[in-house]
């Protein structure tokens, strides 16, 4: 199958899901990245404008991941919100650093599932569905928020290589600045993703689609997937009470 094709089976799996689910739509964070510009461009092949919500949640971030989301927005002439999340965060993190002191990476996480709460909740007053923007990649070696950006209804490209995301974002007009500029969770300044992952895209997409890869990027690959396994599966429960 072709990626042109794989894209054509992405958009009838939104139209048949969003049917199937009675919801009435889809919400979407946008936040300046590939990923989620990827993601908007076939919910809008999936589904009318009307019935996608587009949120900007900006927490002390790099300006120009809200400057181009809106872009990404005004290009395909789609509505969307902008909520600056950046006080409700310093509050929260306050508040709980007073009583318990928090590291880096727990302060970077209350980022995102602040963000998470903030769709859910305007997702359950319109009726709607949240998209998730994991990529292949992000999922199998866990780069993603557990309850966090790891919380969705609908992961439409969680199948899609990082190296396909960018043909798929390429080919169907995602702005040049968003192609362009480096991965990026956004979450503190001058945070790369091949930095916090120690192995390029490039190299784990090798690795993902059964292609030699070095020893030491095999092995950091598999430790990722390893430590992450958590991240993928369902809540662990007991097993049943026998009345």
């Amino acid at each position: 199958m072709t990626l042109k094709n794989y894209i054509n089976e992405i958009v009838y799996f939104l139209k048949n899901y969003l049917k199937r689910s009675g919801a009435k739509g889809y919400t979407l964070g946008l936040s300046g990245g590939i990923d989620s510009a990827l993601v908007l461009v076939l919910l809008l092949k999936a589904t009318s404008k009307e019935n996608i919500h587009v949120v900007i949640l900006p927490i002390e971030s790099n300006k120009k991941d809200e400057q181009y989301a809106i872009k990404q927005c005004n290009k395909f002439k789609i509505k969307y919100d902008l909520i600056d999340l950046t006080n409700s965060y310093r509050k929260l993190k306050n508040d709980i650093s007073k009583i318990h002191p928090l590291n880096k990476l727990s302060e970077s996480n209350i980022k995102v599932r602040l963000r998470m709460l903030t769709l859910y909740a305007i997702a359950q007053k319109e009726n709607s569905l949240v998209v998730g923007t994991d990529n292949l990649d992000e999922r199998y070696v866990g780069y993603f928020t557990k309850f966090g950006d790891g919380a969705a209804d609908i992961l439409p490209i969680a199948k899609l290589t990082k190296g396909e995301v960018y043909q798929a974002a390429k080919m169907l007009g995602v702005i040049k600045e968003i192609v362009e500029r480096a991965p990026s969770a956004g979450l503190f300044k001058n945070q790369k993703d091949e930095d916090d992952l120690q192995v390029t895209y490039k190299e784990l997409d090798k690795y993902l689609l059964g292609k030699k890869v070095s020893k030491k990027d095999e092995a950091r690959i598999i430790h990722l997937h390893k430590i992450s396994e958590h991240k993928r599966k369902l809540i662990p429960e007991t097993k049943n009470f026998k009345r």
